[in-house]
């Protein structure tokens, strides 16, 4: 423990000092940065102007909910099905990436997600250069777990492993990230979160399929977490070719779930009443990997709503940003 405390002083030193808790920062010095900010290339699809089908009018399933042991009612939040007008907008075509927010978080000062502050992530080359060898090889082994026996490996040696495994970090969604980080992610770029009905479009498509590759389920699609497949249960952005919606956006269902600008609120017309809603907590949309034995196709459904406090940060939380349509 010592020894992570240690390692981990310098790198909060250069980039936490301008963050703030619960991942807010002050405005003022975000706004002087963006002047100098580079904002990354991200690639995003534009879901056009039009009605769409949100939400459904499924009734409860008392079966389900005794099986796997819900408190709350299934589906029932989902009412009334409607269709709505959207303006056009564009949308992300994966989630977030580790990398993607790492450059947010060097050129800001941002907090770490807490993550990072355990695996090694956050470490930069400069970082791990600093350090003597008996401190990189156990970081190599407590820290990064990397596979490998560190006792005889010389520095270049040992470095070279650990940037090996960020980069391959570089590609998984970032997670553990609350919703206020998400959303100033977000506004760093000129970009914002998107609104819960935005996201239901962009996964649904206007004529609200089930899933967003059609209406049947298929767990080989996506990424349950259900199968061992991936460490953490989590997978490298774009991994599932078929998990795609309508307009071309990736992983909608599955892998991270994704932090949207709502509050959890009943639809308009609603007769369902839950003591969950109010300006207390954020929706959630998507379904994730760490899941487990919880990885049924409820959760992985377009129509599917779960909420968090705000603050809350989980290894299987991510999200991805909205633009406007030119």
């Amino acid at each position: 423990m010592q020894l992570v405390v240690m390692v981990f002083a310098a790198v909060l030193l250069v980039l936490v000092m301008a963050g703030c808790d619960n991942g807010r920062s002050d405005s003022a010095s975000v706004s002087q940065q963006a002047v100098e900010k580079r904002l990354p290339s991200v690639a995003q699809v534009p879901v056009p102007e039009g009605k769409f089908i949100r939400g459904s009018n499924r009734p409860d399933d008392p079966a389900m909910r005794q099986q796997y042991g819900f408190p709350a009612p299934l589906f029932l939040d989902e009412h009334p099905q409607a269709t709505i007008f959207l303006d056009g907008f564009m949308i992300d075509t994966y989630e977030v990436s580790n990398a993607q927010y790492k450059e947010y978080v060097v050129q800001t000062g941002h907090m770490l997600p807490f993550a990072w502050m355990n695996n090694g992530y956050g470490l930069d080359h400069e970082n791990l250069q600093s350090l003597e060898t008996d401190k990189l090889r156990t970081l190599a082994v407590d820290n990064f777990q990397l596979d490998i026996d560190a006792r005889k490996m010389d520095k270049p040696t040992l470095i070279a492993a650990m940037l090996a495994q960020q980069k391959q970090a570089d590609k998984l969604p970032v997670s553990n990230v609350n919703w206020f980080a998400a959303k100033e992610f977000c506004e760093w770029r000129n970009s914002r979160l998107p609104t819960e009905a935005e996201w239901e479009k962009a996964a649904r498509g206007p004529s609200g399929l089930e899933y967003p590759w059609g209406n049947q389920w298929d767990p080989k699609i996506t990424n349950t977490g259900d199968d061992g497949e991936w460490e953490d249960g989590i997978a490298p952005v774009g991994s599932y070719p078929d998990n795609i919606s309508p307009y071309g956006v990736y992983d909608m269902s599955g892998n991270v779930w994704e932090w949207v600008a709502d509050w959890y609120q009943p639809y308009e017309n609603s007769h369902y009443e839950s003591a969950a809603f109010g300006k207390t907590r954020r929706v959630l949309r998507g379904g994730g990997g760490g899941e487990g034995h919880y990885a049924i196709s409820y959760f992985f459904r377009g129509a599917t709503r779960q909420f968090s406090e705000p603050e809350m940060e989980s290894e299987d939380v991510g999200f991805r940003c909205v633009s406007e349509l030119d």
